[in-house]
């Protein structure tokens, strides 16, 4: 279950790149609002980002107990919103629809990381980084639905 929980985020999040392959050029074809970084940042800072949060949900899974089930669960219903984001912003570029669905999914990855935490505290400090992007990825959608 250890490998499957690994690779789990790595082929939510390489299946939304393979459905939206021309993100990057798109995105970088777009007027960029302060801060933004460029293109190639993103598959880097993802890949940490998915390793970071397989290895979370591996401390949580091998708790074992009824309330760790849960907390995956929850874990579990906030990669599926997170694979939908990219098509939204991407491939529809409805950047105002994705700025909604992003702040829902911040919202399940900070109800996960509570519920992460109460179980196993390095398995919620893990997903802090995943929040913050997530954080700083709303600012850049938000000024993306300004702009556009």
């Amino acid at each position: 279950m250890g490998i499957f929980l690994t690779v789990l985020p790595l082929a939510v999040g390489g299946a939304a790149a393979v459905l939206t392959m021309d993100a990057m050029a798109q995105y970088s074809a777009l007027p960029q609002p302060p801060f933004a970084p460029p293109a190639w940042v993103f598959p880097a800072v993802w890949t940490v980002l998915y390793l970071l949060m397989g290895a979370a949900s591996r401390r949580v899974h091998r708790l074992g107990t009824q309330e760790s089930r849960n907390a995956l669960m929850l874990y579990y219903v906030q990669l599926a919103v997170h694979f939908v984001w990219p098509l939204l912003y991407f491939r529809a570029q409805e950047y105002a629809v994705a700025f909604w669905w992003l702040l829902l999914l911040l919202a399940l990855v900070l109800a996960a990381l509570s519920a992460f935490s109460r179980l196993d505290k390095a398995a919620g400090r893990l997903l802090m980084p995943y929040a913050a992007w997530l954080l700083f990825a709303a600012y850049l959608n938000y000024s993306m639905m300004r702009m556009a």
